[in-house]
């Protein structure tokens, strides 16, 4: 076989294993019907069959040897199959042999030379096997009691019938009935490997199985003839034979499985209880002194076999009991814990009844635990699960769900009840706690949910509490009850963010534009890039209803790359087109500070070659919060490169003069909630005022942004506004519309003075905004 190994391609040995497949059986054919035809003319001769044994085991052993050489991983399970068929195939020769001159006697010597093959063929059965149990011992009963029990059976339905044909006693009875029970066997450890799922082919399986019924048919045709003397049998003893030894090569010859296809499991209850019935019927029969030799040991062993499984079984019961009780328990605590709330959730809701849930989330426990350590953390956890005990009626069950985080099951749906409940645990937790000489006062949030009758999993039941708990944290509340407009996480906005994340993807993203015109001229100065998703059902979809999707499921990068790449390549456009206006584009905060987000814009302006004192790009306040050393890093490697940074929405957040002094911003855009009614609020008009007159002395451009009527127009042009824009004076636009209506408004507005006055008239301009 080493021979075979030595530098020969797999693909070649396996040419040569499919060439030699079909042979042994056209041999075994061709033998029979040669010697078929002998015997219809009279000049029988057992030397036909000899010369087709001769042939028929060594093409056997020599496709066995190439599928060794094809799978390394298996050679010691096919060596111990080659084994046994060159075993066999000597006794067989041994025994024709001794026919050729004579009638030969049984037993004869070749006789145990088969019973080593079968040692043969069972180690082949034990090797060669697609997984090992991950519990062998328990496996191993397994097969011992499926193997035993049928055993027992068999010994009921062959052994007597066997006895009563053949009149054989003592060695000549024990061969007679040796080989058809090693056959069974041999086909049943096959079958417990496949229940216990150590064997995942089942063609291969069949096929063993198949091969080893053959034999065992021959075998007892053997045995029940009469004449058990003297080798007597046919060619359709001989046919059974040889196709049993090619079905087995052939099953030895498939490739190994590696897909499980099931979870590997134990022998079922009644399996083995139903062996165990068997053998103790066999052994209740007492059969006489000459059967028990062959009846009582598989019985006896099938006994023992199900009495260790049993105690295997109840020892694993009772573990699991344990087991069971310590996982559902808080080791701190010793509350239930999550698994147990799991468990009660999924019970309840699926008995349909009323059922609440409460989480309570401690506030400042790390600063606890940081301060005091651990130990007295953990004591703290201990006294907090005693007051929520405490704290609520003997119905309730109170469980910790890990870390600082407990939660209440209440069996009602009123809200009145569960929020006078919530507010009671709290007062309860108010009370001073004394942890290693220091006075404690714990206090929590609590959130509650009620579940409803189309609620059927503990999970979502579990997610909305913690959200209504997250609501009343970050409210100040205490205590808030679970409410859908104000959760960010439910079923539709995560299938939003799926959407989204293929619209990036697809092409399905667009940039609009809103033009901003100058308060002097009214001419076009500029376009503001705002994203819009064009969705294949829903059409356009504002982005106020999907960037929040988008900031949850980290798509920002994503989404203000493809817009600003969308909007250089626009900005060229349109310059092309002899309409050369400035762009703003949007950036959130990471984005900005992030690591790829400007390196893209500035290759798109390099390969686009846009004039960069064209490209203005607008940040919020925020930004200067988060990081301001960086932040002012990377606004003056903006302004290295010439582009102008804008802060949007100023005045919403904590507007603060200093990063107005130190850092490079050329532009303020005044937010549309301080435009709103700036012609008729004073307070209104004097902000704004003042916030005009700072960053003119700052030497910025300040821009209203949200101008909705012609009267707050007009009050914002004498104040000195530098740029408007707004729904009065235009809607954002697709970007194919953009030019049209750039030529329009400076056909009908061309010169300052006609401007500002059609401007000021609101009739006409929303004629004209049209």
């Amino acid at each position: 076989m080493s021979l075979l190994t030595r530098g020969a391609p797999r693909s070649r040995l396996a040419l040569a294993q499919r060439i030699v497949a079909p042979l042994p059986w056209a041999v075994m054919l061709v033998g029979i019907l040669v010697d078929e035809i002998l015997q219809s003319t009279g000049q029988h001769t057992p030397t036909v069959l000899l010369t087709a044994l001769a042939i028929f085991f060594p093409l056997l052993v020599l496709q066995t040897a190439l599928a060794a050489a094809i799978h390394p991983k298996r050679r010691l399970a096919l060596v111990l199959l080659i084994a046994a068929l060159s075993t066999w195939a000597l006794g067989s020769i041994l025994v024709n042999a001794a026919r050729v001159d004579q009638e030969a006697t049984f037993p004869g010597n070749g006789e145990w030379l088969f019973l080593v093959s079968y040692l043969g063929m069972a180690g082949y059965l034990l090797r060669d096997v697609d997984r090992r149990q991950a519990r062998p011992a328990r496996s191993w009963l397994d097969i011992v009691i499926i193997c035993g029990g049928t055993a027992s059976l068999a010994c009921l339905l062959v052994v007597t019938p066997v006895q009563a044909a053949s009149h054989q006693e003592g060695v000549s009875l024990l061969l007679a009935l040796i080989y058809p029970l090693a056959d069974m066997i041999l086909a049943l450890l096959v079958l417990g490997q496949s229940l216990l799922q150590t064997r995942t082919d089942r063609r291969k399986s069949l096929m063993i199985g198949g091969a080893f019924l053959l034999l065992g048919v021959a075998d007892s045709a053997l045995a029940l003839q009469g004449s058990a003397s003297t080798y007597d049998f046919g060619n359709v003893s001989y046919a059974l034979w040889g196709a049993s030894f090619s079905l087995l090569v052939a099953a030895a010859c498939r490739p190994p499985q590696s897909v499980i296809r099931a979870v590997p499991k134990s022998a079922d209850t009644p399996v083995l209880m139903g062996a165990g019935v068997v053998a103790l019927i066999v052994l209740t029969l007492r059969p006489d002194d000459t059967l028990a030799y062959y009846m009582l040991p598989p019985s006896i062993l099938t006994l023992v076999a199900v009495g260790a499984r049993l105690v295997l079984a109840l020892r694993d019961a009772n573990r699991a009991n344990d087991a069971f009780a310590l996982s559902q328990t808080d080791d701190l605590t010793k509350l239930p814990n999550r698994r147990a709330v799991r468990a009660w959730l999924s019970t309840e809701l699926a008995a349909r009844n009323p059922l609440a849930l409460m989480l309570l989330d401690l506030d400042g426990f790390k600063d606890i635990n940081d301060s005091l350590g651990h130990r007295a953390g953990d004591t703290v956890l201990r006294l907090v699960a005693v007051r929520m005990t405490e704290g609520v009626d003997a119905h309730a069950r109170v469980a910790r769900l890990g870390g600082d985080e407990f939660a209440i099951i209440m069996d009602t749906t009123d809200e009145i009840v569960l929020m006078e409940t919530a507010h009671h645990v709290l007062r309860e937790l108010a009370k001073p706690l004394l942890v290693e000489d220091i006075e404690i006062t714990p206090a929590g949030s609590i959130g509650v949910t009620v579940a409803g009758p189309e609620d059927d999993d503990g999970s979502e039941v579990l997610r909305r509490a913690d959200v209504a708990m997250y609501q009343a944290k970050n409210a100040g509340l205490g205590v808030a009850l679970y409410d859908s407009q104000l959760d960010d996480f439910t079923r539709s906005r995560l299938q939003m963010a799926e959407e989204l994340r293929k619209a990036i993807a697809d092409g399905q993203i667009e940039v609009w534009y809103q033009p901003q015109l100058d308060a002097a001229t009214m001419q076009v100065c500029g376009l503001e890039a705002l994203v819009r998703w064009r969705h294949p059902i829903q059409g356009v979809i504002s982005p106020v209803s999907f960037l929040p999707a988008a900031r949850r499921a980290g798509l920002m990068g994503q989404l203000s790359e493809v817009v600003a790449k969308q909007a250089v390549e626009d900005f060229d456009a349109r310059r092309r087109a002899g309409l050369d206006v400035a762009v703003a584009i949007n950036c959130a905060p990471p984005e900005l500070l992030g690591p790829t987000f400007l390196p893209r814009l500035y290759a798109a302006i390099e390969k686009w070659d846009i004039p960069v004192d064209r490209l203005v790009l607008e940040v919020t306040e925020d930004t200067f919060l988060d990081d301001p050393q960086h932040t002012r890093e990377v606004l003056l490697e903006l302004r290295s490169h010439g582009v102008q940074v804008a802060i949007d929405d100023y005045g919403t957040g904590f507007s603060s003069l200093t990063y107005l002094r130190n850092l490079p911003v050329q532009e303020l855009k005044i937010d549309r909630a301080l435009i709103a009614n700036v012609a008729s609020d004073a307070r209104s008009r004097m902000i704004v005022a003042s916030t005009i007159q700072l960053a003119h002395a700052l030497e910025m451009r300040i821009v209203a942004e949200g101008v909705e009527n012609a009267a707050d127009l007009v009050a914002l042009v004498a104040m000195g506004i530098d740029t408007v824009q707004g729904y009065h004076l235009a809607r954002p636009m697709p970007a194919d519309q953009v030019e049209r209506w750039v030529r329009e408004w400076t056909r009908n507005n061309n010169s300052s003075e006609s401007s500002a006055k059609d401007v000021a008239d609101p009739e006409q301009d929303r004629e004209e905004s049209r």
